[in-house]
């Protein structure tokens, strides 16, 4: 692990390259898993906020979910994630004509209609945070409906932290993602590694 301010990073996230590929997956990860995408305290109460701005980018069946359960639970580990259809996907997805699966929230962010991206469980991925203690590790997470995206970040050579510079700075701030890039730029000119 690579000790950065509070957080606790694995080498893969340095190590190991992807990049999503939506024309192979087609979104699957916001219709496979065991739960919905875990959304913080926080994120759950802008997303009361938001939800009229998001409802018209919603589908019917969304909707009706939403007002008959609402749009997030706890889960086992006390924690909020979005609900889930009986279907499996989250109650966000938008099924669009091409066969891409989109979110509802994103959808609204895009049209300027909320200033709320998506939950940063979702902008984060392949990177999950676990809280231990004072730190949080962020791990990258293997997943097989997103081989594809290994494929291509292997082949564009890009890396899981680069992939993720948006969704990082979002988190963590400016500065911190740049110091990252520095610790990555030591770390592979320690291994004799060159990177673009």
């Amino acid at each position: 692990m690579i000790i950065h301010q509070n957080q606790l990073i694995s080498e893969d996230v340095l190590e190991k390259q992807f990049v999503c590929n939506l024309s192979k997956c087609k979104g699957a990860c916001c219709i496979e898993g065991d739960a919905g995408a875990p959304v913080s305290r926080e994120e759950m109460e802008i997303l009361k906020q938001e939800l009229p701005a998001i409802r018209p980018f919603m589908e019917q069946k969304q909707l009706d979910w939403v007002d008959e359960k609402g749009f997030a639970v706890l889960d086992e580990d006390d924690e909020y994630v979005t609900e889930c259809l009986p279907t499996g996907e989250c109650v966000f997805v938008v099924r669009e004509e091409s066969g891409l699966l989109s979110c509802a929230i994103e959808q609204a962010w895009k049209a300027g209609k909320t200033t709320f991206r998506k939950p940063i469980s979702c902008h984060l991925y392949p990177i999950r945070i676990l809280k231990l203690g004072e730190f949080e590790a962020l791990n990258y997470h293997r997943w097989d409906i997103c081989k594809d995206a290994c494929s291509l970040g292997n082949e564009l050579k890009v890396p899981v932290y680069r992939f993720l510079k948006d969704s990082l700075i979002r988190r963590f701030g400016e500065a911190w993602y740049e110091e990252l890039e520095a610790i990555a730029q030591a770390y592979y000119a320690e291994k004799g590694w060159t990177l673009k």
